[in-house]
């Protein structure tokens, strides 16, 4: 195109030249520029929690979830089906059945709780698991939080070809021609949820990958956030190297994109380092060049040889003379009663010059930057002279060095104060991110060896405290949550610094291949309690995030050692976290507006996520005030008059759902409550919250 553009240039016809740019620019928008690559079949998404009956969307529960059927009658336990791809027609079972979301297909999704740990105050904030396809959960997530995410931490699967993920249900291996294309479309979908949930004015994207996909992943990247400041950590995680057989290197280090949008900013490392002392010079020049008398490169002026009166009984400089030509003795000079005239004297006799001009050392001297020291009574030069030099000076003056005191004499006492800020390099050898030391054999004593190849806990605490060290209030999420070792850390980080902020991590319930043919040997299948139990988010994500917070095992012993900071990992955190399944609901039940008691934990969420999660015991409530969770909800709006009442006396309802199909009655009821975060349900509750509609 730039070629075009420079032939376009050429032509001197300016009204056919905007005629044929006008034509290309119509073109251009339908040809894709930037990284090219295969747009694959849409993501098809399994939903076992909604019923299979005539109507409805399925696939096989063996079989390749992009393989479509249509039910078209229910016959005694089995289904009769048709295949989209080929109209053939066949009976199923329905047990061997789940139902499927098509992309485009709308889908009403629901947050069902499964467990939660509380440590802390139960109206204090929660963080949150969601048990998910990130990409339907980013959907909600979306809704709830966009432009109000302040940092998003992840890591994605490093498509190795090692079988590490799924595209379409299927496994991505190193035999797929297609995999690089299939993990591109895969990731951009997510990232540009992501972006939206991202606050366009201060927030950070953190993506951490190795050497197969990071090429790809920064291009990528700089296609899909162009306003971005966009930087590549190298980082070791593995000082012994990762074995890749004898014909190849062994991998030390990974990568992390570093994406800042709007105002972001990293925050400096403070040096620990002791108070540095001010340093204090010799007045006196040292090499021969400067010497009295000498002359060329490198010579003193003729103002920088004259005497420096200290008072004898205090050991003070009392007065600077003037200069004295090359040709006067300095013994001839005029003395002070009391006071030793002292020159730049070399101990073998040999006349120097001092540093400065006279005028330049009576100003410093004034100051405070210039003393007397040492005492030698039959020396040449009986007082050393020292001075603060014009570097030091300007350190001082700018704040950078500070004045603690003067001496008696009228010197400055001066330091360069502990722990000046540094800024982080781009280059990580960091021995608290050993993956193995502190990854690993920090989650085995809670979980076991439920999980390989976990991230150091501080390496993600450092990622983040870069980023949210100034908001102690900051929403953090983690859509590839793995181990859970992004709550972790900012649990970590908020018991250091008195932080409140807060985490939603989200995680698929994958089961590995090898445990998955092993179950499918045992006779279970996907959607089985026995699979569930063992997938990712059951068995090892929620376990150490609920370890970590009580600081005890999955068996309930107490763990044992430290955190680096000294804190014990028996102590866990005052903190509070609960753990939800994605789950959609059925289209006929959404229709008919009977699932608000299913909504209130996404109510909940988008209100801040304070005190426990509420419940609606009963869909014929009127209204529900609840202080602990900072928000209420007008069910029946015929009840707006005791709504009101209702909600006077308490000043902590931060957020207010009104219920009605009215847009025009709505914008008369938030009228009592402009300080209130308001918000319009319509009747046909799930429908404000439909997903996957072909965004």
């Amino acid at each position: 195109m730039a070629a075009i553009h420079d032939l376009l240039a050429q032509i001197q016809d300016e009204a056919l030249r905007e005629r044929i740019e006008k034509e290309i620019d119509k073109l251009s928008k339908t040809k894709k520029f930037g990284l090219v690559f295969e747009e694959h079949m849409p993501e098809c998404t399994p939903l076992y929690d909604v019923p299979v009956k005539r109507g409805s969307t399925v696939a096989k529960k063996d079989g390749n979830i992009s393989d479509i059927y249509t039910v078209q009658l229910i016959k005694g336990q089995n289904a009769i089906c048709i295949k989209k791809s080929s109209d053939m027609v066949e009976e199923i079972p329905i047990e061997e059945l789940i139902s499927v979301a098509e992309f485009g297909e709308p889908i009403y999704p629901y947050l069902k709780p499964l467990d939660q740990v509380c440590n802390a105050p139960e109206n204090d904030l929660w963080h949150t698991l969601i048990e998910a396809d990130n990409y339907h959960a980013l959907q909600l997530l979306e809704y709830l939080y966009a432009g109000q995410v302040d940092c998003i931490y992840i890591d994605p699967p490093y498509n190795t070809g090692a079988k590490d993920w799924k595209y379409n249900n299927d496994y991505v291996d190193s035999n797929d021609q297609y995999r690089h294309s299939k993990w591109l479309s895969f990731i951009e979908k997510r990232l540009k949820l992501a972006k939206q949930l991202l606050n366009p004015k201060n927030s950070a994207l953190i993506v951490t990958i190795d050497e197969k996909e990071y090429l790809h992943l920064g291009c990528l990247l700089e296609q899909m956030f162009p306003e971005a400041r966009i930087q590549m950590i190298s980082s070791v995680i593995n000082p012994a190297g990762a074995g890749k057989g004898n014909k190849l290197f062994a991998r030390t280090d990974e990568y992390i994109f570093m994406v800042q949008l709007g105002e972001s900013v990293v925050s400096p490392e403070s040096r620990e380092v002791e108070n540095v002392p001010v340093i204090w010079d010799t007045l006196r020049r040292s090499s021969l060049a400067n010497a009295r008398g000498r002359h060329g490169k490198g010579a003193c002026g003729p103002n920088q040889f004259y005497p420096i009166y200290v008072e004898n009984s205090t050991g003070r400089i009392k007065a600077i003379g003037k200069p004295i030509a090359e040709d006067v003795d300095r013994m001839t000079v005029p003395q002070i009663e009391g006071c030793t005239a002292v020159f730049p004297v070399r101990p073998d006799g040999t006349e120097m010059n001092w540093g400065v001009s006279a005028e330049k050392a009576k100003e410093i001297w004034s100051r405070g930057y210039l003393r007397a020291g040492k005492y030698t009574p039959n020396a040449p030069q009986q007082y050393v002279i020292s001075y603060v030099t014009g570097g030091n000076i300007k350190d001082i003056e700018a704040g950078v060095a500070v004045i603690e005191r003067y001496n008696e004499d009228g010197s400055v006492i001066a330091y360069y104060p502990k722990g000046r800020d540094k800024m982080p390099t781009t280059n990580w050898n960091r021995p608290l991110h050993d993956a193995q030391r502190y990854g690993t054999n920090i989650i085995s004593p809670m979980i076991g060896g439920r999980f390989n190849y976990p991230k150091s806990l501080y390496a993600v605490k450092d990622c983040i405290n870069f980023f949210v060290a100034d908001k102690k209030d900051a929403l953090i999420v983690d859509f590839f949550a793995g181990s859970g070792t992004t709550m972790h850390a900012v649990n970590l980080l908020n018991s250091e610094d008195g932080g409140r902020r807060r985490c939603i991590c989200i995680t698929n319930n994958e089961v590995s291949d090898v445990e998955a043919k092993k179950l499918q040997a045992e006779g279970y299948r996907p959607g089985d309690n026995e699979w569930l139990e063992l997938g990712i988010a059951r068995y090892v994500t929620w376990p150490r995030i609920k370890c970590s917070i009580t600081g005890q095992d999955v068996d309930g012993k107490t763990l044992k050692g430290n955190y680096e900071n000294g804190r014990s990992l028996s102590e866990g955190f005052k903190e509070n976290a609960i753990f939800f399944k994605l789950g959609f609901l059925d289209k006929t039940s959404v229709a008919l507006g009977r699932q608000l008691s299913e909504l209130f934990p996404v109510l909940w969420m988008k209100s801040g996520a304070y005190g426990a999660c509420p419940k609606l015991e009963n869909d014929r409530s009127a209204m529900k005030i609840l202080p602990d969770n900072h928000m209420a909800v007008l069910i029946d709006e015929k009840k707006y008059i005791e709504f009101v009442e209702a909600l006077n006396g308490h000043p902590e309802i931060e957020t207010i759902y009104f219920v009605t199909d009215s847009d025009a009655g709505y914008k008369e009821m938030i009228l009592r409550y402009p300080d209130k975060t308001t918000f319009q349900l319509y009747r046909d509750y799930l429908d404000n919250f439909r997903i996957n509609v072909g965004r």
